[in-house]
């Protein structure tokens, strides 16, 4: 039968929150990257536009550079919606934080009110 349907697969550990949050502020990085080089860019359009007469050499390298601007902030807005899905997910893991210790706090008291209990009787 194994060699008809296939062996069983291992399936992998389900990744942990603090796993999809650092892959989420990888991803955010690689998108300050690409902000970085735009903003390289802007900065010689705008001295393209200083050095050139106005016309219409100087019509298109602004609208070269008002090309760029959108894609830049079309970027810096994906940025910020990775990085407030960084913040929900850290909020996330602080909270399941809190619970655990909450519980671990209550099976300790638990256990200490039973055993104080049993010593007065």
């Amino acid at each position: 039968m194994r060699r008809v349907f296939g062996a069983k697969k291992d399936k992998e550990p389900p990744p942990t929150v603090q796993d999809a949050s650092d892959r989420i502020n990888k991803r955010g990085d690689t998108v300050e990257e690409k902000i970085n080089k735009l903003d390289a860019e802007l900065a010689k359009y705008k001295e393209q536009i200083k050095r050139t007469r106005a016309g219409p050499a100087q019509e298109a390298v602004k609208a070269r550079a008002m090309r760029v601007l959108k894609q830049k902030r079309m970027y810096e807005g994906q940025r910020d919606m990775l990085y407030n899905q960084t913040f929900n997910l850290d909020q996330v893991s602080f909270a399941a934080e809190g619970i655990k210790d909450a519980q671990q706090t209550v099976c300790t008291g638990s256990l200490h009110m039973f055993s104080s209990f049993k010593n007065l009787i």
